[in-house]
């Protein structure tokens, strides 16, 4: 079963370990994200950070094992590197992460063409439809680097992106 949903540009680090994991339970982290999965030094570095069970995996991969994931009484994080990630499981292939209706946005940097909504929470206009078909499928986008410096949820800065 999955126990949390984050968007998270650094995938897993010592907020995730120390903090996330404590507010919420967890056996095992899942990251998806396809360079990630692809690059042994990256995946390696992912699965040595935590005493969890880590999986780095593609998208392909993952969607093959969400029913798997789902079914399984191990609570999982799961995580991506960016919304549009994210979108595409939740909402283009129709995911449903077990009883989890939040998805947390984390760090996500300055960058060429992103709109800053709080310290180190910048997202691209492609980024900001993400959250908005996640909004429109239900879930709560919820912009926090941590549960106590939350900057609100998505309804509070669509407008910064015409919607």
């Amino acid at each position: 079963m999955i126990s949390f949903v984050r968007v998270d540009d650094r995938i897993i680090h010592g907020q995730i370990i120390t903090r996330w994991s404590k507010e919420y339970p967890c056996d095992g982290i899942i990251a998806v994200n396809d360079k990630a999965a692809t690059t042994p030094v990256l995946k390696q570095s992912f699965v040595a950070s935590t005493d969890k069970k880590v999986f780095v995996w593609t998208k392909e991969h993952f969607l093959e094992k969400a029913q798997t994931v789902l079914d399984s009484n191990k609570r999982y994080f799961l995580i991506t590197k960016n919304p549009v990630d994210m979108k595409e499981l939740l909402v283009d292939n129709k995911f449903v992460p077990s009883d989890v209706k939040r998805v947390v946005i984390g760090p996500c940097n300055d960058r060429p063409g992103a709109t800053k909504l709080g310290q180190n929470q910048s997202i691209t206009q492609e980024e900001a439809e993400a959250c908005e078909a996640m909004t429109n499928a239900g879930y709560d986008v919820f912009f926090a680097l941590l549960e106590e410096t939350a900057i609100g949820s998505w309804p509070k800065f669509r407008s910064k992106f015409g919607y």
